[in-house]
């Protein structure tokens, strides 16, 4: 598919829409927290715990949802190219960092549904720990990459991601 200048709306809202989800789940999981120390320690959480830790998983599906659909639009639809006056490895960089992304954007979700709707306390374990680790250090990834495209190469990466 030949390449465009920048992602479409739908590309731009999807993507944002993710980030607010996941920032959301990984900034305040104390609902799921509380209902989970209850749960481990053999009292029966209240309506208002259950609620607040549906929230959280809600959300989490939400953003399972969302990866498939951004996937599927991803895949149907034309890229911009990668910037031009680059180091190659920076484009090789670029796409392993959204590779591994899109993976923890399916592995996170998945673990907390097990964990929460099937009680396997490894999913639990994995969910809250290794991949939550690894999701944060890839965001930061993310992030610092877009703001060195902006600010150190002075290309248009970010721009075509927030306002086209």
């Amino acid at each position: 598919m030949p390449a465009k200048d920048r992602y479409s709306v739908p590309q731009r809202l999807l993507h944002w829409l993710v980030a607010i989800l996941i920032f959301f789940n990984l900034l305040f999981p104390d609902g799921m927290n509380a209902w989970r120390h209850l749960i481990r320690n053999g009292r029966t959480p209240s309506p208002d715990d259950i609620a607040s830790a549906n929230i959280h998983a809600y959300a989490g599906i939400a953003i399972l949802l969302l990866a498939i659909v951004r996937l599927a639009v991803r895949f149907s639809s034309n890229l911009p190219a990668m910037p031009d006056g680059q180091p190659a490895f920076l484009h090789y960089i670029a796409r392993i960092t959204h590779v591994l992304l899109y993976v923890l954007l399916f592995a996170m979700p998945l673990s907390g549904m097990a964990a929460y709707y099937l009680g396997i306390d490894t999913a639990a374990f994995v969910h809250a720990g290794p991949i939550k680790s690894l999701l944060w250090i890839f965001l930061v990834l993310h992030i610092l990459g877009a703001l060195v495209q902006h600010f150190y190469f002075r290309s248009d990466v970010l721009r075509r991601m927030t306002i086209g």
